[in-house]
């Protein structure tokens, strides 16, 4: 039986318990019943969640394994191309054409060197508003009163 069913059951016996015609112990034994197989099944789920858990965790490991072994190899790429950048240069060569590459030495495009912001007139400057979440919340806590905002306490499932 699914966990949904056995809800359902339980809170229809939950009705029953209002219905004076049930007997006691029938009801009880139901109940229980019920009860045993809500637990059951929710021990298998919370096994099945705290297993899935620990997948996680062995991605996020290899995640940070993965992300190192790139970024090594990203920095390797950077020191070749500097090193072939700059020998080039030495000996002033400014294009290599072999079979399989063409390499060469070219401008960039243009790009700003910012050299003292204050002096930079206004217009230039992209205004941006960010709230702060933490001072909301604060203040909420304190009772204050925000516009717009709310206090809010939800629940969540926790497996121990």
């Amino acid at each position: 039986m699914k966990l949904y069913e056995l809800t359902g059951n339980y809170l229809n016996l939950m009705e029953l318990v209002d219905n004076e015609g049930v007997p006691q112990e029938v009801l009880q034994e139901s109940l229980q019943e019920v009860k045993e197989g809500i637990e059951t099944k929710s021990e298998n789920i919370a096994k099945l969640i705290k297993n899935i858990d620990s997948d996680i965790q062995g991605l996020k490991v290899e995640e940070k394994r993965l992300k190192e072994k790139r970024q090594s190899l990203e920095n390797k790429q950077a020191y070749l191309k500097q090193y072939l950048e700059e020998s080039l240069k030495a000996v002033d060569i400014k294009k290599v054409k072999t079979p399989l590459f063409t390499i060469a030495i070219q401008k960039n495009a243009p790009s700003v060197i910012v050299e003292s912001e204050e002096s930079i007139p206004e217009c230039y400057y992209i205004t941006r508003k960010e709230l702060s979440r933490t001072a909301i919340l604060d203040a909420l806590k304190e009772g204050k009163e925000v516009a717009g905002a709310k206090l809010e306490q939800k629940e969540s499932l926790r497996i121990r």
